[in-house]
């Protein structure tokens, strides 16, 4: 019976040490199912939507589970705007806001959330939560959205500020100053998300004006030139209708159950449209000066300007002193020195008197002294000289004792080969100091043949005696010889285009430094008829714009080779260097392997003309200029495209002076429109595609293709399925 006792308790205890490692080895019990509904308030202080509100510095919102807020500083909003920023924190249920602003009255006040608020646990978003409530008698409901584009490539601008002027509540007659924008706050705002919309809210009847400010001291208000702003012209008058919208009820991620026609109410206008900018009239000084190297010195100023400072030499005499080198908008100077007694001087001393903005905004002529001592030191200098030197003697005693021991090896071949027996039997070098064996001995590796035993011990000493000479007189001739100063250096170029080109192009000669002369007779081009060049026709010019490039312009033709043959000392440098003697041959491609596109535009542009100064650009995927061509009745064809996915932008030279240009807010002056072709273009060789676009058949926030847009719309945060999701894996 004892037995039989123990065995059952022994027994009994092992099934519940199983039982206890499966409940512990096995996974988690299942807890049930996910939590899907996202927070609710409970509780506001003071009320939602409530009015006569005089002193609530501090709302607090209770919401029934515990919560957290995504980036308040970037996706709260608070309008009218607060110069001193609220203070916002998450803590358990409770979301605090402490406003530090007074109070105005007769105002609604508006505490945007957008989706920042969601569920501690699973990250259910509350969804496009606003808190309202007013110091007056009412709260205002009415709103106003639309969105903020790039005005020089229409991508969205993520946060962004939006903001109103009213304009019955600033001027008597209805209009608005235009210094507002640059003195007082918005009186409304909001921020623009991932796609560059903006809904502001708490509007009262009455009519606006919408602006939009990258503010970077936070002050609402347009007060430095490298802001970027868009502001309209266009009248807003806020109202409201009822409307009906579907609503999708999901099933889980993939799948969905119905379609819900939801009542909402719609508010207009919803399309408003500000294309943003940064003024080409920016504050302008000068930002920084370097001299990297003792000829070459570069100024950076801020701005573009339309002259050049002016610079006094205080230690040299700057008359003809430099050669200028000019970036397009006179921002960017590099000056190259001439004169090697002037850049050999250890620092610059230079009086420079410029254009810089002052105190009041405005240009006025401003002086500075510049000290310009050289990044690369003449010990440097002396230091890179030498050891080019050091690894030129090296090459060059290389190379001679090469040529030395080429020379003995062919003197030796002629000894063997004179030592061969003639016909007579005879051996023709008896005479010779030494055997075929023994000058083998005497080679470059020195190798010790083994001893001939025919030969005696004196013989066996005076050979190697002679050898040894041999060998100290090869190595005292090899370390006596003389090296030649070094080689020339010459100038050197690269060109652009001179492989394989296209017949629409030409060949760009880029230069490090300045030249000083070209000699046109000096460079040959020609072209290849039945296998033999024949010279022909052609131009080289400098590069407006552009003091270190040149382009030889010629007649291409597909299919064809061409040579460009260089003499030496063609281009001379403002330091005496030369270039010497180099030939291209350039090879045009087959027209087989292009594509032709002809695009047509329809419509009107926005000055009512047939699109006559419009600029059509052909892009690449990266949203890059591939090639641009002025529009010609209302048409723009381009030839000579290589196969591949292309996008098209427009844009409309206002001012005639072919390129794009930024607005201006002191001259109410708005950028030059631009337009994007909705969607790509697949060319293929020897394909020819005509594609008829009308740029203003859509509205400009749904033009640019989402392939070439880098700004991407952030995920939408959505009420997770997770439950669905589970019982399907089941």
């Amino acid at each position: 019976m004892e037995v039989k006792r123990g065995f059952l308790l022994q027994t009994l205890l092992s099934v519940v040490l199983l039982l206890f490692v499966s409940c512990a080895r096995i996974g988690t019990p299942d807890g049930g199912p996910y939590d899907e509904t996202p927070p609710k308030v409970v509780r506001t202080s003071p009320k939602l939507g409530a009015s006569n509100v005089k002193h609530a510095k501090k709302i607090t919102i209770e919401f029934d589970e515990i919560i957290k807020i995504d980036n308040a500083m970037e996706k709260v909003v608070i309008s009218p705007p607060q110069i001193e920023q609220p203070e916002i924190e998450a803590n358990g249920k409770k979301v605090t806001i402490s406003l530090l602003d007074s109070l105005k009255p007769n105002t609604t006040y508006t505490i945007d959330f957008a989706d920042a608020i969601v569920d501690n646990n699973e990250g259910n978003p509350y969804g496009d939560f606003a808190f309202t409530f007013s110091t007056g008698e009412q709260v205002d409901t009415f709103q106003v959205s639309g969105h903020v584009l790039d005005a020089s490539n229409l991508e969205p601008i993520k946060g962004m500020l939006v903001g109103l002027y009213k304009l019955d509540s600033l001027s008597t007659d209805g209009s608005l100053p235009d210094s507002i924008f640059r003195t007082q706050p918005f009186e409304r705002i909001s921020r623009t998300d991932s796609r560059g919309h903006f809904v502001i809210k708490g509007l009262s009847m009455g009519q606006y004006r919408a602006f939009a400010l990258k503010d970077a001291n936070q002050n609402y208000v347009y007060d430095q030139r490298s802001e970027m702003v868009a502001f309209s012209e266009r009248i807003l008058t806020p109202s409201s209708k009822p409307d009906i919208r579907p609503d999708t009820v999901w099933h889980d991620s993939i799948h969905y159950d119905s379609i819900v026609m939801t009542p909402y109410t719609h508010f207009y206008p919803d399309d408003i449209v500000l294309t943003a900018f940064e003024s080409a009239i920016q504050d302008r000084y000068l930002l920084k000066s370097e001299r990297p190297t003792p000829w070459k010195f570069t100024l950076y100023f801020t701005a573009p300007s339309d002259t050049l400072p002016r610079l006094t030499g205080l230690n040299f005499d700057a008359e003809q002193a430099f050669v200028i080198d000019a970036s397009q908008h006179n921002d960017t100077l590099n000056y190259w020195v001439r004169d090697s007694l002037i850049y050999n001087l250890d620092t610059l001393s230079i009086q420079l008197d410029f254009f810089a903005t002052d105190t009041t905004g405005n240009l006025a002529l401003t002086t500075d002294t510049l000290y310009l001592v050289s990044k690369l030191t003449k010990a440097r200098i002396a230091r890179q000289q030498q050891e080019k030197f050091e690894e030129w003697a090296k090459q060059y005693r290389q190379q001679v004792k090469a040529e030395r021991r080429a020379a003995r090896k062919a003197e030796k071949e002629a000894g063997k080969e004179g030592n061969t027996k003639d016909d007579d039997g005879e051996d023709e070098d008896e005479a010779t100091e030494a055997s075929p064996d023994e000058e083998v001995a005497t080679a470059e590796d020195d190798t010790e043949t083994a001893p001939d035993e025919s030969v005696t011990e004196p013989d066996k000493s005076s050979k190697k005696e002679g050898k040894e000479k041999k060998k100290k007189k090869r190595k005292k001739d090899d370390d006596d010889i003389e090296v030649p100063p070094m080689p020339e250096e010459f100038l050197t170029f690269k060109t652009v285009n001179a492989q394989s080109m296209d017949p629409d192009k030409n060949i760009d000669f880029e230069f490090e430094e300045p030249l000083d002369t070209f000699d046109v007779s000096k460079i040959h081009f020609s072209i290849q008829v039945d296998s033999v060049f024949q010279p022909t026709k052609f131009l080289f010019r400098p590069v407006p714009g552009h003091t270190r490039t040149y382009r030889l312009y010629a007649e291409w033709e597909p299919d064809t080779t061409y040579k460009v043959e260089i003499d030496t000392a063609a281009f001379v440098n403002i330091y005496g260097k030369r270039n010497e003697a180099q030939k291209r041959i350039i090879k045009m491609k087959s027209m087989s392997t292009y594509s032709t596109l002809f695009v047509a535009l329809q419509g009107t542009d926005p000055t009512g003309a047939n699109w006559s100064n419009a600029y059509v650009q052909l892009l690449d995927g990266s949203d890059k200029a591939v090639k641009t061509i002025r529009a010609k009745n209302a048409k723009a064809d381009f030839y000579f495209l290589t196969p591949g996915t292309y996008y098209l932008r427009l844009f409309c030279d206002t001012n005639g002076n072919g390129q794009w240009d930024t607005g201006d807010y002191d001259l109410q002056q708005q950028p030059e429109p631009v337009f994007y072709y909705p969607g790509a273009l697949t060319l293929k060789a020897q394909w020819e595609i005509t594609q008829e676009w009308n740029p203003t058949a859509l509205s400009l926030p749904k033009q640019k293709p989402e392939k070439i847009t880098k700004q991407k719309p952030d995920k939408e945060k959505n009420i997770k399925n997770r439950n669905a999701e589970r019982n399907n894996k089941k």
